[in-house]
């Protein structure tokens, strides 16, 4: 079978065969290119958004890169070329997803089409005023964005720019891939003749292997995987820390990326709007030493940080399934997440997790509170989490459903 890809990032075995430096992989798209290129039967070529100009093959593996400006023409091309017969476009959040269904339009292969829904800018778009912060945070650019000439309203706006792509792209498409009742909803209120398919993700290799223990962790330890914009909710967090440390002066959040506070005055003035923020609501709420920054971690470093953290919270106003959320799990480390999207699909409140308001920072603490006082009920939870967790992100199951869904897909185009 000829399956041509199309993704926003370079999965890891491209990123090998091209010897590709400085870049973190397509995460859930790394697993699922290995294991797919494991069958003799499969010949693969991945088409990925990338800044240098990549284009080679190895084995049953081919790639190219194209530019975020590319054209409906360069894809048309690279179909005749290449002639799949399965065509999985992962994502709808790049204005490129539309001009390979237009490509694939033109060449009547629609049917045999299928797109992955990964998060919904769309939606994500309309949640990126978040909750909790205030008008003018969200429209007065800080002094680095003002220089770049962004904002946070900008970036919003840019978000329903290409939720508008989005859209277009799912109306014309006939066949989706998702693994929530949330993005079932969304697709098919776009799109009611669209052909639903179900298949969960697998996670990257490193998270199969490792178990959370309550011995070999940092006690009263948070661990937030992302904190770089408002629909992450990193806000919120803050707010449930300053509640958690008047009862645990030694609470310690820990989350990835680069510190908002600066070694210069230069650096600090350059920070983005959200950054700018967040510095100033750490130091109102007297966190600076409850607050680490961990910067950029590789799989095997944030496996480490999941397995060292008392709790792992998941604090976003708008989710489909977060890859953060499933590694937990995947590892036993406890979570506490906000009930957005299709969260509520990955695990049960009160059985697997606790689920909280998104917008109630107070409940977050309480429920991380629980947590940090019961070391009987964050073990039941590491052990249901995981269990849940194993069928989920089952490789082989989750590579079976998928060439299912390949097969189906050609059959019905063919016939």
């Amino acid at each position: 079978m000829r399956i041509l890809w199309v993704c926003n990032k370079a999965p890891e075995p491209v990123v090998a065969a091209a010897g590709i430096e400085g870049v973190i992989s397509g995460g859930w798209l790394d697993s699922t290119a290995a294991d797919l290129l494991l069958n003799a039967n499969v010949s693969l070529k991945v088409l990925f958004l990338g800044g240098n100009s990549v284009d080679g093959a190895l084995a049953n593996l081919s790639f190219a890169s194209f530019s975020c400006d590319v054209a409906e023409d360069w894809f048309y091309k690279q179909i005749v070329i290449f002639q799949p017969d399965v065509i999985h476009i992962w994502g709808t959040e790049f204005p490129h997803s539309l001009e390979v269904v237009r490509a694939a339009n033109k060449l009547d292969l629609l049917g045999s089409t299928v797109v992955s829904i990964q998060g919904l800018v769309s939606i994500c778009g309309r949640y990126h005023y978040a909750e909790g912060i205030s008008d003018s945070v969200m429209r007065i650019p800080s002094f680095g964005d003002f220089v770049r000439g962004t904002s946070l309203d900008r970036d919003r706006r840019t978000f329903l720019e290409r939720g508008e792509a989005e859209q277009e792209c799912l109306r014309l498409v006939k066949h989706v891939i998702g693994r929530t009742e949330w993005d079932r909803a969304c697709a098919m209120q776009l799109n009611p003749g669209l052909s639903y398919h179900y298949c969960n993700e697998s996670l990257r290799p490193e998270f199969y292997d490792a178990s959370w223990s309550l011995m070999d962790i940092e006690r009263h330890s948070i661990f937030v995987s992302q904190c770089s914009y408002p629909i992450k909710g990193f806000h919120y967090a803050l707010q449930a820390l300053s509640i958690l440390k008047a009862a645990y002066p030694d609470v310690v959040l820990y989350t990835t990326g680069e510190s908002v506070f600066r070694n210069s005055l230069k650096r600090n003035l350059g920070r983005n709007s959200y950054q700018a923020y967040i510095a100033q609501l750490i130091d109102r709420l007297g966190l600076r030493d409850n607050v680490h920054f961990v910067g950029t971690l590789d799989a095997a470093a944030m496996r480490d940080r999941y397995l060292a953290s008392h709790v792992f919270v998941s604090s976003s106003t708008i989710e489909n399934s977060p890859n953060s959320v499933g590694e937990a799990m995947l590892l036993g480390c406890p979570v506490v997440s906000s009930n957005v999207g299709g969260v509520s699909d990955m695990l049960t409140h009160g059985k697997e997790g606790f689920l909280y308001q998104e917008s109630a920072p107070y409940m977050l603490a309480w429920y991380v509170s629980r947590l940090f006082d019961d070391d009987l009920l964050a073990k039941r939870f590491s052990n249901a989490s995981r269990n849940r967790a194993v069928h989920t992100h089952d490789r082989t199951k989750n590579l079976n459903t998928m060439m299912g869904i390949y097969k189906t897909i050609r059959l019905n185009h063919v016939g």
